[in-house]
């Protein structure tokens, strides 16, 4: 029996994943700007009656928590980046932190929703000078954080890989992590999570002058509520968009449409049986293709025709030979 060396066809599956990413430096810095701000709105609250000021509190404390997960999930991630367990790598315990991120913000909108109801119902005293000082206070550090997630992108170097396998893994690293920003659920809920604090603060804001200079008390529970209803309805699209990944839900039909027409619009009679192209990390994509043809090319034929840009890192391509197939069976299967 002959043995062969396969080393050269091999490769892990970390993806980039095992990189410190500019998303966990920057959410640590804001971690402890947070978690400061966090406990001063929520003492003031209770202590100058403001339900407004204790609502943005309370959601400032979800956002701590949102983004000790966003950390937790980063350092996991990349501990884990080479852990053979993992059939992808571990790019998607990004869309899983993201998702659990969103949760956690729609339990904080029911409780501030409710506070606020209570307080319509039986208001209290507000201490509105000391409530607008914190609330102001509250939207400066919620500025500063947004600056700190939102500023830059998480960049890496290129790596080719000139695998001729069937089973192919060439890595387009140069655009996943050029990309790393628009597709990274975890820095999106965070990010996403300072701005719904800095909206809630600026609610909290009108809410106490118009109190304090119109005598418009109601108007302090009422922001609340409407602060729960902008957090609720920004974490619904946080949990949309990540469950689809965390489900294998199929890529843009745009990116499908690409890959079919890379490897069918080449004037030759190959034409796609079956696609299945998914997300598996930020902005990375595996993808599976059945290609039919009557004088079919090699897999690696069809793989170079992939157009560049895309984040393909993990194709793997099936090749039939049909011998009545040709440039008349024009409609994929």
């Amino acid at each position: 029996m002959h043995t062969h060396d396969i080393s050269s066809w091999s490769h892990d599956h970390a993806f980039g994943q095992e990189r410190v990413r500019a998303g966990e430096r920057r959410s640590k810095v804001v971690i402890a700007l947070t978690a400061v701000m966090m406990v001063a709105e929520i003492a003031a609250g209770v202590a100058f009656g403001s339900m407004a000021l204790l609502a943005d509190g309370l959601h400032m404390a979800s956002h701590a928590v949102a983004i000790g997960i966003t950390v937790v999930a980063y350092v996991y991630a990349r501990r884990h980046a080479f852990d053979a367990r993992y059939s992808f790598g571990t790019g998607k315990v990004n869309a899983l932190a993201g998702f659990g991120s969103a949760v956690l913000l729609v339990c904080f909108a029911a409780l501030m929703a409710w506070e606020s109801s209570v307080r319509l119902v039986h208001p209290v005293a507000i201490a509105f000078d000391q409530a607008i000082v914190v609330a102001v206070l509250g939207l400066a550090v919620n500025a500063v954080s947004a600056v700190v997630l939102g500023h830059g992108h998480d960049h890496g170097e290129a790596h080719d890989d000139d695998d001729d396998d069937d089973h192919d893994h060439g890595h387009d690293h140069e655009h996943a992590h050029s990309q790393d920003h628009h597709h990274d659920h975890n820095l999106r809920a965070a990010y996403l999570h300072v701005i719904a604090d800095a909206l809630t603060s600026l609610l909290a804001i009108f809410a106490l002058v118009a109190g304090k200079f119109l005598g418009l008390d109601w108007l302090d529970p009422l922001m609340g509520i409407a602060g729960a209803i902008l957090v609720a309805r920004w974490s619904w699209g946080l949990l949309r968009d990540t469950s689809r990944v965390l489900l294998d839900r199929q890529a843009p039909g745009a990116m499908r449409e690409q890959v079919r027409a890379a490897i069918e619009g080449n004037g030759g009679d190959a034409r796609l049986a079956d696609l299945h192209l998914w997300s598996i990390g930020p902005g990375i994509y595996a993808a599976a293709l059945a290609v039919v043809a009557s004088a079919p090319e090699t897999p690696d034929a069809y793989r170079r025709r992939l157009p560049a840009g895309l984040g393909l890192v993990h194709v793997t391509i099936e090749v039939q030979h049909c011998p009545h197939h040709g440039p008349a069976a024009s409609e994929p299967v």
